[in-house]
């Protein structure tokens, strides 16, 4: 599971859940508190440490292979990286996401259990290199297992 918790002073907050699947991971959960309709860049971060105010201490995007940001699904992109979530009229995205070649456990190069994921203030664009310029980090959840 994530517990996300708000960042650099926002109030979004939200849970989700991990399931081990044949080729990756599937999220699912609730985030709440983004303006109604909005779109926010969504990633696993490397370091499973959100104490810094703005969540920096998250590190950057889980890329153990050193790819280039990129859309998930596309040939060049991160391990960590997510599409974008959106939210609903009432500021809640519903997340059912699939990340693939990552696991719970096991392989160290490719496990995200005790890292974080990161929610960001703006959409990813995809393109701009490192991290999508989806700006300031609004949420912050250390994946955890479940006690």
């Amino acid at each position: 599971t994530s517990n996300l918790a708000g960042a650099s002073g926002s109030l979004v907050s939200g849970r989700l859940t991990l399931t081990p699947i044949r080729d990756g991971v599937r999220v699912t959960g609730d985030i709440g508190g983004l303006a109604p309709g909005s779109s926010h860049g969504f990633h696993v971060h490397e370091t499973g440490d959100c104490s810094a105010a703005d969540a920096a201490s998250a590190g950057g995007h889980f890329n153990p292979t050193g790819s280039a940001h990129g859309k998930a699904g596309t040939p060049a992109h991160h391990a960590g990286d997510i599409d974008n979530v959106v939210a609903d009229g009432n500021g809640v995205a519903h997340v059912n996401a699939h990340v693939s070649g990552v696991v719970l456990g096991g392989d160290p190069s490719r496990d995200i259990l005790g890292r974080a994921f990161v929610v960001h203030a703006m959409p990813d664009d995809y393109r701009t290199q490192p991290s999508g310029a989806s700006g300031t980090r609004v949420a912050c959840g250390v994946i955890s297992p479940l006690p």
